[in-house]
């Protein structure tokens, strides 16, 4: 498997003839985006990877599609692109594509391609933010890929979420080779200490609980809200047990890494 990491929650992940792309942001850098109720934040990076250069897509992992450090104008743009778009169910409703699929956590899909092995896709359980604020933030899903004939996921993308006791049950020894963990801890000064994705001590957690091949952090830079960027991550990834630190890689940005 290749992953290329291309900034904020975005990465292209190659493997086995499928392109797929997770949550694409692609505007430049400088903008303030509204995220409703008084709060704000910037993309402070662009892409390390430009629209122009990336090349055909087959599917897009689209965690949800109300937030535009998930999907902001230009992603947006690059989905009449995509074969295929998987989301959450408000998400299909939201957005305008041939082959947008919209999945609550639990539900599956399976996506086909010619000369190549069918991906039965899982959502997994998110949950954006603490208790009681899904009317708020709005639903976030991650998604499993388990190749035809395999007994586990060759890919795990957490998508935006706080750990919490669903995820925790759905996800206990998946074991998939690559984990795409979005961490960040994203807060706004309106709602205090509030975090809305993982803390980096959170992701240690569920690295331990899930048991990847490989942990490959994402969604922990490029953006003002991200309160916990990418130094500050790093070193609670590096005081981890053994265990859970020789699991976790950072890809550099705009570089593909190449995993397994």
């Amino acid at each position: 498997m290749r992953v290329t990491r291309i900034g904020g929650p975005t990465a292209l992940v190659e493997w086995e003839g499928w392109r797929i792309l997770t949550d694409p942001t692609f505007d430049p850098p400088g903008r303030t985006y509204s995220f409703g109720f008084g709060t704000t934040s910037r993309k402070t990076t662009g892409p390390a990877i430009s629209v122009d250069d990336l090349g055909p897509i087959d599917v897009v992992l689209l965690s949800h599609h109300q937030h535009a450090d998930n999907l902001d104008d230009a992603g947006a743009a690059l989905l009449a692109r995509v074969g295929t778009v998987l989301t959450t169910r408000a998400g299909a409703k939201a957005l305008d594509h041939p082959d947008i699929r919209g999945l609550a956590a639990g539900e599956s899909t399976t996506l086909q391609g010619s000369g190549r092995r069918s991906l039965r896709v899982d959502a997994t359980p998110g949950r954006h933010g603490a208790p009681l604020t899904r009317p708020i933030v709005g639903p976030a899903v991650g998604f499993a890929l388990t190749p035809e004939g395999a007994d586990r996921p060759v890919l795990w993308m957490t998508g935006d979420t706080v750990l919490y006791g669903a995820l925790r049950r759905a996800v206990a020894g998946m074991r998939p080779d690559v984990a795409l963990m979005h961490v960040g801890a994203v807060k706004f000064p309106i709602s205090g200490p509030l975090a809305y994705t993982m803390h980096a001590r959170d992701a240690v957690e569920l690295i331990g609980i899930v048991e990847p091949g490989t942990a490959v952090p994402v969604h922990v830079e490029g953006w003002s809200h991200f309160s916990e960027q990418e130094a500050a991550a790093a070193q609670v990834f590096d005081a981890a047990p053994p265990a859970v630190r020789d699991r976790v890689t950072w890809a550099p940005l705009g570089q593909a890494l190449e995993l397994g």
